[in-house]
């Protein structure tokens, strides 16, 4: 009699090659009884691209633009706009060369990054302002105020 583990039907679901590549590695841990390195998960550091989080908020006279860049140190960072194109670019260094080959799994990317944002309108490239604190890069991107919303005075006559 064999024994298969339960699955509970999920219905029409999206098919994931890297579910099934994670399926198959429970299995081949189960019948191992160990981790088993994957070949999919050693890609070479230049093979692997990252790209760090954003978020995009407007509000009623500027642009925020938030970045997640853990690790990293400001000098590493390059932030410059171009039109109504906002480039944010730079390079994660590894903190230290580990030349032991019994990796169990390593998920840290490190290598050059680049991320470039289109603004709905044009902004004041000088009243831009760039802080970068506890991991999170935030950019001010004011409105140019010919864009800005005027509020128009109504007279009654």
């Amino acid at each position: 009699m064999t024994i298969e583990r339960w699955r509970p039907r999920r219905g029409l679901v999206p098919w994931s090659p890297f579910e099934m590549m994670e399926e198959m590695e429970r299995r081949f841990e189960d019948v191992f009884g160990r981790e088993f390195p994957t070949v999919w998960r050693r890609l070479p550091a230049e093979e692997r691209a990252w790209a760090p989080a954003i978020e995009v908020m407007e509000k009623d006279d500027k642009f925020l633009v938030r970045a997640e860049l853990p690790g990293m140190k400001k000098e590493d960072i390059d932030v410059s706009v171009t039109g109504d194109t906002l480039t944010i670019k730079g390079e994660r260094k590894a903190e230290s060369e580990v030349k032991e080959e019994n990796y169990y799994r390593s998920e840290r990317v490190y290598g050059n990054f680049f991320r470039s944002i289109s603004l709905p309108t044009s902004v004041d490239t000088k009243k831009i302002e760039a802080s970068y604190k506890d991991g999170i890069l935030e950019i001010g991107l004011p409105k140019a105020p010919e864009v800005q919303p005027k509020k128009i005075e109504i007279s009654v006559k």
